[in-house]
């Protein structure tokens, strides 16, 4: 699994940040998340879809490894 993050469309909301705090931080300034694992080990791989899913902004792209 590959991660990115669109900066521009989060609204630090923090939800990644609740759900998985191994792989998402947030800007103290603004909120903006901070990707801190782009690539996270299986174990994280649920709480990583789940925070993608709740995303309100839609700003948490996965990529799936074939």
């Amino acid at each position: 699994m590959k991660i990115t993050v669109d900066e521009e469309k989060c609204c630090g909301a923090g939800q990644c940040l609740l759900i998985a705090p191994e792989v998402f931080d947030q800007r103290d300034e603004d909120g903006i998340v901070i990707l801190l694992d782009a690539a996270p080990p299986g174990d994280r791989h649920a709480v990583v879809r789940e925070s993608a899913e709740v995303c309100p902004a839609a700003a948490i792209l996965l990529t799936e490894n074939a």
